[in-house]
């Protein structure tokens, strides 16, 4: 044999190798980018089931559109020259996502929450998941010499394509999220993408200018980002923190206007509770209505749980009453900011676990169950069941109070809202809906606290109420809550179980107004995330 013949061998049996190489990191490649969208755009459109719609459909529709066109193309083409240079393009349009997402998600929002987030997810992940989606038949092409080992072949690039999917799937969202950040992790996926490219023309071709196609992740990452944003009211936004978790992006952002400063916990745009600066008070209604009328209604409670850590200001007025508190949050960075830029006392036991796991697992009893938890826009639906509700009952001692948080609407149109009440009165004798808001006023949608207990109905008196103690930027708030109670006006309520729960689906419109809001109410640079703390304190 010549040594031509063995070089020859030698090169092809590395090509398959790159070849293998090429259909487990394009697989890894398209639920990367899946699962990265959703996050991407969870800071405008939220979590909800909508926005994963819109993702799956968009990579449905891409991949179906890849695997046509790619056909079409590998039939033309006996060179892997197309493939790889598919490659490069792909890599180069998922590097480039963390550029184009502002101008994008801005532009899409014009066309509504359900429009612009379809819109979005085409313009953004589509163009890169199509060429991947024509790996495979490309790949298929080259790989299959024989047509006697066609489906031996075909079964090996279509499973190696699906263990990168399933490798890419688990990596991305049990790790690198909160390791290395959602721009960063598109940066790398683009960059990987791109060297399998590079590493054939340069082999294979010679062709060493290709290697420039590189630069495209690293000239994306570059470009500075603001800490400090001067709004058009005067009012200065500066970020303290910010962190991509396993469950949402985590921010601290400081707001000042004059002599009032407030600090807020944000995730994917979405208010956890904020503090004024100077008196450490929430500015915030819920909370005050959460901390005093489950006490105003067991005065001689000793032990609270506290579902949803937030900021941590609920749990901290129960301990000052004197009260044993601990509490429970799933998420980890909610924790470690709470305590890093909230004066969250370090001695507050925080179980760090799902909540219903923790109420099946523990054996104590409380006289004040708070929930207070919000996955997106909405109550997570496994902890409003009727099964849910029936285990927070057996937490709770004979004469204990249960409140819960809740975004909803008690107008006509918020069956689900109207469905959770019923569900707490198939548990409890009493169930109270008090608003935040006056809903002549202020529409029917807000925030509302939902109190469950057994027994007569309590008489709270509305002298009991300081309104001094409360921040005047709650005040109102706070007194109406205190002195009303209202009831949901959807005829269509349902009870809430395991089996039945359609929470994601029937709230939608709901979660449309929350969202709605946050868009008119946040500064875009603020969504999209605020750079380093600056050096200096003057506006920018």
């Amino acid at each position: 044999m010549s040594h031509e013949s063995r070089v020859t061998r030698a090169e092809s049996q590395v090509l398959t190798h790159l070849l293998a190489a090429t259909a487990i990191t394009s697989g890894a490649a398209v639920m990367m980018v899946e699962v990265l969208g959703a996050r991407l755009m969870a800071p405008f459109f939220g979590v909800s089931l909508f926005v994963w719609t819109a993702l799956i459909g968009v990579t449905l529709i891409a991949l179906a559109f890849g695997y046509f066109a790619g056909g079409l193309f590998a039939d033309r083409f006996d060179s892997p020259d197309p493939l790889f240079g598919m490659l490069i393009a792909a890599g180069s349009l998922v590097a480039l996502v963390p550029a184009l997402k502002a101008p994008v998600l801005k532009a899409a929002m014009l066309l509504g929450l359900r429009g612009g987030a379809l819109t979005a997810a085409l313009v953004l992940f589509a163009p890169a998941l199509a060429l991947l989606g024509a790996v495979s038949p490309c790949l298929l092409r080259l790989a299959a010499q024989r047509v006697e080992h066609l489906g031996r072949t075909a079964g090996a690039l279509y499973a190696l394509s699906t263990l990168g999917s399933f490798v890419g799937t688990v990596v991305t969202g049990f790790y690198l999220i909160a390791l290395a950040g959602i721009d960063r992790i598109f940066q790398g996926i683009g960059a990987a993408l791109i060297a399998l490219g590079c590493i054939y023309f340069v082999r294979y071709r010679r062709r060493w200018l290709t290697a420039a196609a590189l630069l495209v992740p690293v000239a994306v990452g570059t470009a500075p980002s603001q800490a400090v944003r001067q709004l058009s009211d005067g009012t200065r936004v500066e970020r303290i923190a910010s962190r991509d978790g396993f469950y949402g992006k985590v921010k601290v952002l400081d707001y000042s206007h004059g002599l009032q400063s407030v600090r807020e916990l944000v995730i994917d745009g979405l208010v956890q509770g904020g503090v004024d600066l100077a008196t450490g008070q929430s500015v915030y209604e819920y909370a005050y209505l959460a901390e005093r009328l489950p006490r105003a209604i067991q005065p001689h409670g000793t032990r609270c749980l506290v579902i949803g850590l937030g900021i941590g200001v609920v749990p901290a007025w129960y301990r000052a009453q004197g009260v044993r508190t601990e509490a429970v949050d799933i998420d980890p960075e909610v924790v470690a900011f709470a305590r890093a830029h909230f004066a969250l006392d370090r001695q507050l036991p925080v179980h760090l676990t799902d909540a219903r796991r923790y109420l099946g697992t523990t054996g104590e009893q409380y006289d004040y169950v708070l929930l207070d938890v919000f996955n997106g826009d909405t109550t997570p639906g496994h902890l409003l069941s009727l099964e849910a509700m029936h285990l927070v009952r057996s937490r709770l001692a004979r004469s204990g109070v249960l409140a819960v948080n809740l975004i909803g609407d008690i107008g006509p149109q918020g069956r689900m809202t109207a469905s959770v009440v019923k569900t707490l009165r198939a548990v409890f004798d009493q169930v109270e809906v008090r608003p935040t808001f006056d809903p002549a006023r202020d529409g029917s949608v807000g925030n509302l606290l939902l109190l469950a207990y057994d027994g007569a109905p309590a008489d709270v008196d509305p002298a009991q109420l300081d309104l001094e103690s409360v921040h005047p930027l709650a005040r109102e708030g706070v007194g109406y809550g205190w002195t009303h109670r209202v009831e949901p006006a959807a005829s269509d309520a349902i009870v809430l179980t395991d089996d039945f729960n359609p929470i994601d689906v029937s709230d939608l419109a709901v979660k449309e107004r929350v969202r709605r809001r946050i868009l008119e109410d946040t500064h875009w640079d603020i969504l999209l995330g605020l750079g380093a703390p600056p050096t200096s304190l003057q506006p920018t």
